[in-house]
């Protein structure tokens, strides 16, 4: 095992005690080379092996955003081989001990890295995202969120040691002693269940947070983004081989078209942790009837945006318009519900009435995507027809107060690629679920009270993933905070330079809370990888 992966793991655990910034990974094209493209390309228009046992037939129809198909096709699997397989591959994988297994992960990441460009290609053409995008998001930015897992669950199997000796004084009888040992002891095997937008993205943190403590971890790819958890999966299985272990300790499991094989797999005694990113009905499905297992979920929720007064109106405006484009608002993090005061705001421009803030915030959108080359790389596509068909009902929602307009792709011309659409909602109620995809409502408040108001309900019952709060007023910025703590949302304030609300970073930032109904787990806390294994203890008379 390469030394430096020691250095690695040990930099990652300090980071994360200091929740500051720190990435081995790069995140600019240059560090990975051109021929990321040749790489995927060489994967098309054939079947992708693996070498897993149960091989029962062959499944495929990823069809790229981008407006071609890939071509590809992948072995489908009988779970009551596969799963037995996997299960007699952890005795030797629990006894390598939390080091091991951690250096060995770090192994697999380091070598995902490597074919960064490829995996982007991968992303790229699964999920819509731009090549940028995809490269960091679904490449360096993604392989931090792993390596966060892995250092997080190192932490927590050695925070209890893996020996000592016991010793009570006991008076005239001398002393008793006993020699203990302690095990983290995984719960079995781990099933991952892929989201389309961010297959590695959201999947990364629990298929490393579960290897990394012991469990097999079954991949169950979205139909319609499989290829990047499959090359995944061929990594890792590759590196767990040359270390010596059992590849099947990672497995690919695509579905055949309309199987709905989550579901089954979902209930299957030996499967003891589930991580799912998705649609609130399955997700809750899982929660509820899932009961063996540990589940994880990420689910919807309807992220609120507070405009209260700001000292940088320009910067807010040009920031925020940023935040509603990235990836076509495709991102469970996507600004959705816009809370600006009926008599307008106070800002370091004057006073600006309800309809210039408005009227400015679909201006700075229009500018940012003016040059449609430009406006490509921050949109990308759409990642399905869905989005577009909700694209046309929002605009029956309320006033359309920006339109969404088609734009074509200058490389993908088949590509769908639409603006964000701004909405005045009719009423309350039409905002108050998720519209996933380049959709938001602007919410007339009566006051900061009413907003608040309507925030804590918004979190309570609906979820959020983020909360951003612009404000020069003290008394409202207590007011959101006590809001986002008795809530439990991740809050933003007065973001206007180059951090935006939809970005969160590995080492430093919380995904999510676990504490609303948008999600029951963070990525990524102590909580997030306890559940995933046990400690048990050996007493031995000294």
């Amino acid at each position: 095992m390469d030394p430096a992966h020691r250095v690695t793991l040990e930099a990652a655990a300090e980071t994360i005690r200091h929740r500051t910034y720190w990435s081995p990974f790069p995140e600019h094209p240059r560090a990975y080379g051109g021929d990321g493209g040749a790489a995927f390309d060489a994967l098309r228009d054939r079947r992708f092996e693996l070498g897993q046992p149960g091989a029962d037939g062959w499944t495929g129809g990823e069809i790229s955003p981008y407006g071609f198909p890939l071509g590809i096709e992948y072995a489908h699997h009988d779970p009551d081989v596969l799963l037995p397989a996997m299960r007699a591959a952890l005795p030797a994988w629990r006894a390598a001990g939390p080091l091991t297994r951690a250096l060995t992960c770090v192994e697999i990441l380091a070598r995902i890295n490597g074919r960064t460009a490829q995996f982007a290609h991968a992303v790229m053409h699964t999920t819509g995202q731009a090549y940028p995008m995809a490269l960091q998001a679904g490449g360096s930015h993604a392989q931090d969120r792993a390596l966060e897992a892995l250092a997080y669950a190192y932490a927590e199997q050695t925070r209890v040691p893996g020996a000592a000796t016991w010793e009570k004084p006991q008076g005239r009888r001398g002393t008793a002693r006993l020699d203990l040992e302690f095990t983290p002891v995984p719960r079995g095997i781990a099933l991952l269940i892929g989201c389309h937008t961010f297959p590695t993205w959201n999947g990364y943190p629990g298929l490393f947070a579960s290897l990394a403590t012991g469990n097999p971890v079954l991949v169950k790819p979205h139909p319609g983004a499989v290829l990047p958890l499959a090359l995944t999966v061929r990594v890792a299985r590759e590196t767990l081989a040359e270390a010596g272990f059992d590849p099947n300790l990672v497995c690919l499991a695509p579905e055949y078209p309309g199987e709905g094989s989550a579901r089954d797999l979902a209930v299957r005694p030996e499967v003891r942790i589930i991580d799912y990113t998705g649609s609130s009905a399955f997700g809750d499905w899982l929660e509820t009837t899932a009961r063996q297992a540990a589940v994880f979920t990420e689910k919807a929720g309807v992220n609120t945006v507070l405009i209260d007064s700001t000292a940088a109106y320009r910067g807010m405006l040009t920031n925020l318009a940023f935040s509603l484009t990235l990836y076509s608002g495709q991102m469970c993090t996507t600004p959705q519900n816009l809370l600006i005061p009926r008599d307008g705001i106070a800002t370091d421009e004057g006073h600006k009435t309800h309809e210039q803030v408005v009227g400015d915030l679909a201006a700075a959108v229009t500018a940012l995507l003016s040059d449609e080359k430009r406006a490509a790389g921050l949109l990308g596509a759409l990642v399905d027809d869905r989005v577009a068909d909700r694209l046309a009902a929002a605009a029956e929602a309320g006033d359309v107060l920006l339109a969404s307009r088609a734009l074509t792709h200058p490389e993908y011309p088949a590509a769908t690629v639409r603006t964000p659409l701004i909405v005045a909602a009719r009423d309350r109620a039409a905002a108050l679920r998720e519209w996933f995809g380049p959709i938001s409502f602007v919410v007339p408040v009566d006051s900061a009270e009413d907003a608040l108001t309507l925030l804590r309900r918004t979190i309570r019952d609906h979820g959020a993933m983020t909360v951003l709060g612009h404000t020069t007023s003290p008394e409202v910025e207590a007011g959101l905070v006590a809001a986002c703590l008795d809530e439990c949302a991740q809050l933003s304030l007065n973001l206007t330079g180059p951090v935006h609300v939809n970005q969160t970073a590995a080492f430093a930032d919380l995904h999510g809370s676990g504490g609303n109904p948008a999600a029951n787990a963070a990525l990524v806390d102590g909580a997030y990888i306890t559940p995933r294994f046990r400690t048990v203890e050996v007493r031995r008379g000294a």
